[in-house]
Protein backbone atom coordinates (compact mmCIF):
# COMPACT_ATOMS: atom_id res chain seq x y z
CA UNK A 1 0.00 0.00 0.00
CA UNK A 2 1.21 3.49 -1.13
CA UNK A 3 0.70 7.00 -0.78
CA UNK A 4 0.78 9.77 -2.99
CA UNK A 5 1.68 13.79 -2.02
CA UNK A 6 0.52 16.23 -3.93
CA UNK A 7 1.69 19.91 -4.12
CA UNK A 8 -0.71 22.72 -5.70
CA UNK A 9 -0.55 23.94 -9.16
CA UNK A 10 -1.64 24.35 -12.39
CA UNK A 11 -1.76 21.62 -15.32
CA UNK A 12 -1.93 22.81 -18.89
CA UNK A 13 -1.30 20.46 -22.12
CA UNK A 14 -2.87 17.78 -24.55
CA UNK A 15 -3.19 14.12 -23.87
CA UNK A 16 -5.00 10.96 -24.09
CA UNK A 17 -6.92 8.89 -21.31
CA UNK A 18 -6.81 5.25 -20.89
CA UNK A 19 -9.28 2.89 -22.65
CA UNK A 20 -13.01 2.74 -21.46
CA UNK A 21 -13.61 0.51 -18.97
CA UNK A 22 -16.81 -0.30 -19.46
CA UNK A 23 -16.76 -1.06 -22.75
CA UNK A 24 -13.52 -3.06 -22.33
CA UNK A 25 -15.56 -5.44 -20.15
CA UNK A 26 -18.44 -5.73 -22.47
CA UNK A 27 -15.86 -6.39 -25.76
CA UNK A 28 -14.26 -9.18 -23.31
CA UNK A 29 -17.27 -10.53 -22.47
CA UNK A 30 -18.79 -10.50 -26.02
CA UNK A 31 -15.81 -11.37 -27.68
CA UNK A 32 -16.37 -14.48 -25.75
CA UNK A 33 -19.41 -15.84 -27.16
CA UNK A 34 -18.34 -14.57 -30.65
CA UNK A 35 -18.23 -17.33 -33.39
CA UNK A 36 -14.14 -16.51 -34.67
CA UNK A 37 -11.51 -14.03 -34.01
CA UNK A 38 -12.30 -10.65 -32.29
CA UNK A 39 -9.70 -7.88 -32.15
CA UNK A 40 -9.80 -5.49 -28.92
CA UNK A 41 -7.03 -2.77 -29.93
CA UNK A 42 -6.39 -0.04 -27.05
CA UNK A 43 -8.30 -2.53 -24.00
CA UNK A 44 -8.18 -1.11 -20.42
CA UNK A 45 -4.97 -3.12 -18.94
CA UNK A 46 -6.27 -2.16 -15.40
CA UNK A 47 -7.23 -4.87 -12.70
CA UNK A 48 -11.31 -5.06 -13.24
CA UNK A 49 -10.40 -5.66 -16.61
CA UNK A 50 -8.10 -8.34 -16.14
CA UNK A 51 -10.85 -9.71 -14.28
CA UNK A 52 -12.95 -10.14 -16.78
CA UNK A 53 -10.23 -11.30 -18.65
CA UNK A 54 -9.46 -14.12 -16.41
CA UNK A 55 -13.18 -15.43 -16.29
CA UNK A 56 -13.40 -15.85 -19.82
CA UNK A 57 -10.07 -17.85 -19.96
CA UNK A 58 -11.26 -19.77 -17.23
CA UNK A 59 -14.58 -20.55 -19.45
CA UNK A 60 -12.30 -21.97 -22.37
CA UNK A 61 -11.79 -19.20 -24.28
CA UNK A 62 -8.23 -18.52 -25.56
CA UNK A 63 -6.30 -14.56 -25.26
CA UNK A 64 -3.80 -13.86 -27.13
CA UNK A 65 -1.63 -10.52 -26.62
CA UNK A 66 0.46 -10.02 -30.08
CA UNK A 67 1.62 -6.96 -29.33
CA UNK A 68 1.14 -4.45 -26.43
CA UNK A 69 -2.38 -2.92 -26.51
CA UNK A 70 -3.98 -5.38 -28.38
CA UNK A 71 -5.85 -8.70 -27.71
CA UNK A 72 -7.12 -11.69 -30.10
CA UNK A 73 -10.39 -13.06 -28.58
CA UNK A 74 -10.82 -16.83 -30.15
CA UNK A 75 -14.60 -16.85 -29.52
CA UNK A 76 -16.46 -20.21 -28.42
CA UNK A 77 -20.04 -19.03 -30.04
CA UNK A 78 -23.12 -18.60 -28.23
CA UNK A 79 -22.45 -22.56 -27.01
CA UNK A 80 -19.06 -23.37 -27.31
CA UNK A 81 -17.74 -22.01 -23.50
CA UNK A 82 -16.59 -24.77 -21.23
CA UNK A 83 -17.33 -25.73 -17.45
CA UNK A 84 -15.04 -24.43 -15.64
CA UNK A 85 -12.50 -26.62 -13.65
CA UNK A 86 -12.34 -23.69 -10.83
CA UNK A 87 -14.13 -20.64 -9.63
CA UNK A 88 -14.40 -17.64 -11.50
CA UNK A 89 -12.98 -14.91 -9.48
CA UNK A 90 -14.54 -11.35 -10.09
CA UNK A 91 -11.81 -9.93 -7.86
CA UNK A 92 -12.88 -6.42 -7.44
CA UNK A 93 -14.92 -6.05 -10.11
CA UNK A 94 -18.38 -5.28 -9.75
CA UNK A 95 -19.08 -5.28 -13.64
CA UNK A 96 -17.48 -8.71 -13.86
CA UNK A 97 -19.58 -10.13 -11.58
CA UNK A 98 -22.82 -8.96 -12.91
CA UNK A 99 -22.56 -8.78 -16.43
CA UNK A 100 -21.04 -12.75 -16.26
CA UNK A 101 -23.72 -13.40 -13.96
CA UNK A 102 -26.31 -13.03 -17.00
CA UNK A 103 -23.84 -15.09 -19.15
CA UNK A 104 -24.18 -17.92 -16.37
CA UNK A 105 -27.22 -18.28 -15.85
CA UNK A 106 -27.98 -19.61 -18.88
CA UNK A 107 -25.53 -22.16 -19.22
CA UNK A 108 -25.92 -25.88 -19.35
CA UNK A 109 -23.36 -26.43 -16.80
CA UNK A 110 -22.58 -25.53 -12.94
CA UNK A 111 -19.85 -22.56 -12.64
CA UNK A 112 -19.20 -20.45 -9.59
CA UNK A 113 -18.05 -16.81 -9.05
CA UNK A 114 -16.10 -15.85 -6.15
CA UNK A 115 -14.63 -12.15 -4.73
CA UNK A 116 -12.59 -9.63 -3.01
CA UNK A 117 -13.64 -9.00 0.25
CA UNK A 118 -15.16 -5.77 -0.89
CA UNK A 119 -16.89 -7.14 -3.68
CA UNK A 120 -18.47 -9.77 -1.21
CA UNK A 121 -20.30 -6.93 0.21
CA UNK A 122 -21.55 -5.96 -2.77
CA UNK A 123 -25.38 -5.99 -3.65
CA UNK A 124 -26.45 -9.03 -6.15
CA UNK A 125 -29.86 -9.30 -5.24
CA UNK A 126 -30.57 -6.90 -7.83
CA UNK A 127 -29.25 -9.13 -10.65
CA UNK A 128 -30.40 -12.25 -8.89
CA UNK A 129 -33.81 -11.81 -8.73
CA UNK A 130 -34.69 -11.12 -12.14
CA UNK A 131 -32.63 -13.67 -13.21
CA UNK A 132 -34.40 -16.31 -10.64
CA UNK A 133 -37.57 -14.80 -12.66
CA UNK A 134 -36.08 -16.23 -15.64
CA UNK A 135 -35.97 -19.61 -14.05
CA UNK A 136 -32.17 -19.20 -13.54
CA UNK A 137 -30.96 -21.70 -10.01
CA UNK A 138 -28.48 -19.69 -8.46
CA UNK A 139 -27.34 -20.23 -4.78
CA UNK A 140 -25.60 -17.41 -2.95
CA UNK A 141 -25.23 -15.91 0.66
CA UNK A 142 -28.23 -14.56 2.02
CA UNK A 143 -30.55 -16.36 -0.27
CA UNK A 144 -28.39 -14.98 -2.91
CA UNK A 145 -28.48 -10.77 -2.35
CA UNK A 146 -24.74 -11.59 -1.47
CA UNK A 147 -21.07 -13.47 -3.20
CA UNK A 148 -20.14 -16.07 -3.96
CA UNK A 149 -22.98 -16.90 -6.14
CA UNK A 150 -23.01 -20.54 -8.16
CA UNK A 151 -25.56 -20.92 -11.14
CA UNK A 152 -26.48 -24.93 -11.27
CA UNK A 153 -27.20 -24.40 -15.22
CA UNK A 154 -30.13 -25.22 -17.25
CA UNK A 155 -32.94 -23.60 -19.52
CA UNK A 156 -33.89 -20.18 -18.81
CA UNK A 157 -36.76 -18.40 -20.13
CA UNK A 158 -37.89 -14.72 -21.19
CA UNK A 159 -39.20 -12.43 -18.41
CA UNK A 160 -40.45 -8.65 -19.04
CA UNK A 161 -38.87 -6.87 -16.16
CA UNK A 162 -39.32 -3.55 -14.71
CA UNK A 163 -35.92 -2.03 -13.89
CA UNK A 164 -36.37 -1.08 -10.08
CA UNK A 165 -33.66 2.06 -10.56
CA UNK A 166 -32.04 3.26 -14.12
CA UNK A 167 -28.74 0.10 -14.07
CA UNK A 168 -26.81 -0.37 -17.02
CA UNK A 169 -25.32 -3.24 -15.25
CA UNK A 170 -28.72 -4.56 -14.25
CA UNK A 171 -29.91 -4.13 -17.38
CA UNK A 172 -26.93 -5.56 -19.23
CA UNK A 173 -26.96 -8.82 -17.30
CA UNK A 174 -30.78 -9.45 -18.63
CA UNK A 175 -29.87 -8.95 -22.15
CA UNK A 176 -26.95 -10.91 -22.25
CA UNK A 177 -29.16 -13.69 -20.19
CA UNK A 178 -31.94 -13.06 -22.60
CA UNK A 179 -29.54 -14.13 -25.53
CA UNK A 180 -29.69 -17.92 -24.25
CA UNK A 181 -33.31 -17.55 -23.19
CA UNK A 182 -36.13 -19.16 -24.71
CA UNK A 183 -39.01 -16.52 -25.41
CA UNK A 184 -38.46 -12.72 -25.60
CA UNK A 185 -36.08 -10.53 -22.61
CA UNK A 186 -38.36 -7.33 -22.54
CA UNK A 187 -36.27 -4.74 -19.88
CA UNK A 188 -38.02 -1.62 -19.01
CA UNK A 189 -35.91 1.21 -17.86
CA UNK A 190 -37.03 3.89 -15.63
CA UNK A 191 -35.21 6.35 -16.65
CA UNK A 192 -32.00 6.71 -18.96
CA UNK A 193 -28.59 4.38 -18.38
CA UNK A 194 -25.47 3.71 -20.20
CA UNK A 195 -26.08 1.86 -23.51
CA UNK A 196 -22.86 0.56 -24.42
CA UNK A 197 -24.45 -3.36 -24.29
CA UNK A 198 -26.64 -2.66 -26.73
CA UNK A 199 -24.81 -0.63 -29.28
CA UNK A 200 -22.23 -3.60 -29.26
CA UNK A 201 -23.97 -6.37 -28.96
CA UNK A 202 -26.10 -4.38 -32.35
CA UNK A 203 -23.00 -4.24 -34.25
CA UNK A 204 -22.32 -7.96 -33.47
CA UNK A 205 -25.70 -8.99 -35.34
CA UNK A 206 -27.90 -9.53 -31.85
CA UNK A 207 -31.30 -9.19 -32.07
CA UNK A 208 -31.54 -6.13 -29.65
CA UNK A 209 -34.53 -3.81 -29.78
CA UNK A 210 -35.05 -0.92 -28.62
CA UNK A 211 -38.65 0.92 -28.59
CA UNK A 212 -38.02 3.94 -26.53
CA UNK A 213 -37.65 3.08 -22.49
CA UNK A 214 -38.36 -0.29 -23.60
CA UNK A 215 -35.47 -2.96 -24.66
CA UNK A 216 -36.09 -6.42 -26.19
CA UNK A 217 -32.99 -9.71 -26.48
CA UNK A 218 -33.58 -13.08 -27.57
CA UNK A 219 -32.02 -16.06 -29.02
CA UNK A 220 -29.45 -15.08 -32.35
CA UNK A 221 -30.77 -17.04 -35.50
CA UNK A 222 -27.33 -16.31 -36.65
CA UNK A 223 -23.76 -16.62 -34.44
CA UNK A 224 -22.68 -13.11 -33.21
CA UNK A 225 -20.18 -11.53 -35.21
CA UNK A 226 -16.77 -11.20 -34.22
CA UNK A 227 -15.31 -7.42 -32.98
CA UNK A 228 -12.50 -5.34 -34.19
CA UNK A 229 -12.37 -3.07 -31.76
CA UNK A 230 -10.47 0.01 -30.93
CA UNK A 231 -11.82 1.14 -27.55
CA UNK A 232 -11.79 4.92 -26.91
CA UNK A 233 -10.72 6.97 -24.11
CA UNK A 234 -12.56 6.74 -20.99
CA UNK A 235 -14.44 9.37 -20.13
CA UNK A 236 -14.69 9.06 -16.43
CA UNK A 237 -11.09 9.00 -16.29
CA UNK A 238 -10.94 12.18 -18.51
CA UNK A 239 -13.53 13.79 -16.33
CA UNK A 240 -11.05 14.28 -13.65
CA UNK A 241 -8.57 16.10 -16.30
CA UNK A 242 -11.47 18.18 -17.56
CA UNK A 243 -12.91 18.87 -13.77
CA UNK A 244 -9.47 19.90 -12.68
CA UNK A 245 -8.53 22.06 -15.69
CA UNK A 246 -12.28 23.82 -15.34
CA UNK A 247 -12.13 25.13 -11.37
CA UNK A 248 -8.50 26.69 -11.42
CA UNK A 249 -7.37 29.52 -13.09
CA UNK A 250 -4.45 28.58 -15.20
CA UNK A 251 -5.16 24.92 -16.24
CA UNK A 252 -5.97 24.21 -19.84
CA UNK A 253 -6.10 20.70 -21.34
CA UNK A 254 -7.04 18.91 -24.33
CA UNK A 255 -8.23 15.22 -24.27
CA UNK A 256 -8.02 13.48 -27.25
CA UNK A 257 -10.17 10.15 -28.57
CA UNK A 258 -12.48 10.13 -25.73
CA UNK A 259 -15.64 8.30 -25.59
CA UNK A 260 -18.73 10.83 -25.63
CA UNK A 261 -21.62 8.68 -25.58
CA UNK A 262 -25.04 10.66 -24.19
CA UNK A 263 -25.40 8.68 -21.63
CA UNK A 264 -21.91 8.86 -20.07
CA UNK A 265 -20.79 12.07 -20.14
CA UNK A 266 -23.21 13.38 -17.72
CA UNK A 267 -20.69 15.49 -15.72
CA UNK A 268 -19.43 17.46 -19.11
CA UNK A 269 -22.73 18.19 -19.85
CA UNK A 270 -23.26 19.54 -15.92
CA UNK A 271 -19.78 21.41 -16.12
CA UNK A 272 -20.85 23.12 -19.11
CA UNK A 273 -24.37 24.12 -17.42
CA UNK A 274 -22.36 25.62 -14.43
CA UNK A 275 -20.31 27.96 -16.82
CA UNK A 276 -17.47 25.84 -17.43
CA UNK A 277 -15.26 26.61 -21.04
CA UNK A 278 -15.70 23.39 -22.89
CA UNK A 279 -15.43 22.63 -26.41
CA UNK A 280 -15.79 19.34 -28.48
CA UNK A 281 -14.33 18.40 -32.11
CA UNK A 282 -13.38 15.56 -33.82
CA UNK A 283 -16.19 13.32 -33.39
CA UNK A 284 -15.66 9.87 -34.93
CA UNK A 285 -17.27 6.67 -34.24
CA UNK A 286 -16.12 2.97 -32.88
CA UNK A 287 -18.05 0.08 -32.96
CA UNK A 288 -21.46 2.32 -32.69
CA UNK A 289 -19.36 4.69 -30.07
CA UNK A 290 -19.16 8.08 -30.49
CA UNK A 291 -15.92 9.48 -29.76
CA UNK A 292 -13.98 13.46 -30.36
CA UNK A 293 -11.42 15.28 -28.80
CA UNK A 294 -12.75 17.72 -26.07
CA UNK A 295 -10.84 21.27 -24.40
CA UNK A 296 -11.35 22.98 -21.55
CA UNK A 297 -9.89 25.83 -19.81
CA UNK A 298 -10.66 27.52 -16.29
CA UNK A 299 -13.38 29.71 -15.61
CA UNK A 300 -15.95 31.09 -13.23
CA UNK A 301 -18.20 27.53 -12.09
CA UNK A 302 -21.96 28.96 -10.17
CA UNK A 303 -24.10 26.03 -8.00
CA UNK A 304 -26.33 23.52 -9.41
CA UNK A 305 -28.39 20.68 -8.37
CA UNK A 306 -28.28 17.35 -9.94
CA UNK A 307 -30.70 14.69 -8.86
CA UNK A 308 -33.58 12.50 -10.56
CA UNK A 309 -32.91 10.72 -14.08
CA UNK A 310 -29.72 12.70 -14.79
CA UNK A 311 -27.82 10.70 -11.93
CA UNK A 312 -27.28 7.96 -13.74
CA UNK A 313 -25.18 9.76 -16.30
CA UNK A 314 -22.75 10.92 -14.06
CA UNK A 315 -23.37 8.40 -10.96
CA UNK A 316 -19.43 7.18 -11.24
CA UNK A 317 -18.11 11.03 -11.43
CA UNK A 318 -19.78 12.55 -8.47
CA UNK A 319 -16.65 12.38 -6.48
CA UNK A 320 -14.79 14.58 -8.40
CA UNK A 321 -18.00 16.70 -8.90
CA UNK A 322 -18.02 17.48 -5.32
CA UNK A 323 -14.29 18.67 -5.23
CA UNK A 324 -15.73 20.79 -8.59
CA UNK A 325 -18.36 22.18 -6.16
CA UNK A 326 -16.22 23.22 -3.63
CA UNK A 327 -14.99 26.28 -6.35
CA UNK A 328 -18.55 26.70 -7.86
CA UNK A 329 -20.43 30.10 -6.44
CA UNK A 330 -23.04 28.86 -4.56
CA UNK A 331 -24.50 25.74 -2.71
CA UNK A 332 -24.94 22.88 -4.97
CA UNK A 333 -27.11 19.50 -3.87
CA UNK A 334 -26.78 16.56 -5.35
CA UNK A 335 -30.09 14.28 -4.32
CA UNK A 336 -31.39 11.10 -5.49
CA UNK A 337 -27.70 9.22 -5.77
CA UNK A 338 -28.09 6.58 -3.07
CA UNK A 339 -26.79 4.43 -5.12
CA UNK A 340 -23.31 5.52 -3.97
CA UNK A 341 -23.87 4.26 -0.83
CA UNK A 342 -23.16 0.71 -2.32
CA UNK A 343 -20.25 1.01 -4.95
CA UNK A 344 -16.68 0.31 -3.87
CA UNK A 345 -17.09 2.21 -0.39
CA UNK A 346 -20.00 4.40 0.84
CA UNK A 347 -19.01 6.82 -1.34
CA UNK A 348 -21.52 9.22 0.13
CA UNK A 349 -19.88 9.14 3.54
CA UNK A 350 -16.47 9.04 2.27
CA UNK A 351 -16.38 11.93 -0.41
CA UNK A 352 -18.61 13.86 2.59
CA UNK A 353 -15.03 13.03 5.50
CA UNK A 354 -12.08 12.91 3.19
CA UNK A 355 -13.16 16.67 1.57
CA UNK A 356 -14.23 17.88 5.10
CA UNK A 357 -10.60 16.99 6.26
CA UNK A 358 -9.06 19.55 3.44
CA UNK A 359 -12.03 22.19 4.58
CA UNK A 360 -14.45 22.10 2.41
CA UNK A 361 -17.96 23.17 3.42
CA UNK A 362 -19.44 20.38 2.38
CA UNK A 363 -22.86 18.12 4.24
CA UNK A 364 -24.01 14.39 3.89
CA UNK A 365 -27.56 13.68 3.06
CA UNK A 366 -28.88 10.36 2.72
CA UNK A 367 -28.74 10.26 -0.96
CA UNK A 368 -26.39 13.15 -1.55
CA UNK A 369 -24.57 15.77 -0.33
CA UNK A 370 -24.95 19.60 -0.41
CA UNK A 371 -21.32 21.92 -1.33
CA UNK A 372 -21.20 25.21 -0.31
CA UNK A 373 -18.87 27.14 -2.37
CA UNK A 374 -16.87 28.51 -3.27
CA UNK A 375 -13.98 27.40 0.01
CA UNK A 376 -10.30 27.50 -0.07
CA UNK A 377 -9.21 24.19 0.47
CA UNK A 378 -6.03 23.12 2.64
CA UNK A 379 -3.71 19.76 1.81
CA UNK A 380 -4.39 17.36 4.41
CA UNK A 381 -3.45 13.55 4.92
CA UNK A 382 -6.64 11.92 3.49
CA UNK A 383 -7.79 8.07 2.69
CA UNK A 384 -8.97 6.53 -0.23
CA UNK A 385 -10.19 3.45 1.59
CA UNK A 386 -9.02 1.91 -1.30
CA UNK A 387 -11.76 3.56 -3.78
CA UNK A 388 -9.86 4.20 -7.06
CA UNK A 389 -12.47 7.41 -7.87
CA UNK A 390 -12.28 9.06 -4.75
CA UNK A 391 -8.38 8.02 -4.52
CA UNK A 392 -8.26 10.11 -7.70
CA UNK A 393 -11.01 12.93 -6.72
CA UNK A 394 -8.74 14.41 -3.71
CA UNK A 395 -5.70 14.20 -5.63
CA UNK A 396 -7.11 16.40 -8.04
CA UNK A 397 -8.35 18.16 -4.74
CA UNK A 398 -4.91 18.96 -4.04
CA UNK A 399 -3.58 20.76 -6.87
CA UNK A 400 -6.42 23.47 -6.00
CA UNK A 401 -5.58 23.27 -2.52
CA UNK A 402 -2.75 25.24 -0.04
CA UNK A 403 0.02 22.93 0.77
CA UNK A 404 0.82 19.21 0.41
CA UNK A 405 -2.25 16.77 0.44
CA UNK A 406 -1.06 12.86 1.47
CA UNK A 407 -3.61 10.59 -0.45
CA UNK A 408 -3.21 7.10 1.20
CA UNK A 409 -3.43 3.72 -0.69
CA UNK A 410 -3.25 5.08 -3.70
CA UNK A 411 -2.25 1.67 -5.53
CA UNK A 412 -6.58 1.32 -6.02
CA UNK A 413 -5.90 3.80 -8.73
CA UNK A 414 -4.68 1.71 -11.38
CA UNK A 415 -8.44 -0.42 -11.49
CA UNK A 416 -8.94 1.97 -13.60
CA UNK A 417 -6.71 5.00 -14.55
CA UNK A 418 -3.11 3.51 -15.15
CA UNK A 419 -0.59 6.07 -15.86
CA UNK A 420 -2.68 8.34 -13.71
CA UNK A 421 0.07 10.20 -11.94
CA UNK A 422 2.23 9.89 -15.10
CA UNK A 423 0.00 11.91 -17.44
CA UNK A 424 -0.60 14.80 -14.17
CA UNK A 425 3.31 15.27 -14.26
CA UNK A 426 3.46 15.47 -17.93
CA UNK A 427 0.48 18.08 -17.51
CA UNK A 428 2.57 19.84 -15.28
CA UNK A 429 1.58 18.44 -11.77
CA UNK A 430 4.36 17.93 -8.54
CA UNK A 431 3.52 14.92 -7.47
CA UNK A 432 5.43 12.74 -4.73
Amino acid sequence: MSNLTVYPGPIAGQTTVPADKSITHRALLFAAIAQGKSTIRNYLDGGDCRATIAAIRTLGVEVEEPHAGELLIHGRGLTGLQEPETVIDCVNSGTTARLIAGLLAGQPFHSVIVGSEQLRKRPMGRVVEPLRLMEADIGGREQGRLMPLSFRGGQIYGVDYTLPVASAQVKSCLLIAGLFADGLTVVREPGPARDHTERMLLAMGAPIVRHGSIITSEKPQDPLQPLEITVPGDFSSAAFLLAAAAMAPGHQVSITSVGVNPTRRGLLDVLVEMGADITMDHWGESVGEPTGDLHVRSSQLKATIIGGKDIVTLIDELPIFAVVATQAHGSTIVEDAAELRVKETDRIATTVSELRKMGADIEERADGFIVHGPTPLHGARVDSFGDHRLAMALAIAGLIADGATVVQDSDCISDSFPGFEMILERLGAVLE
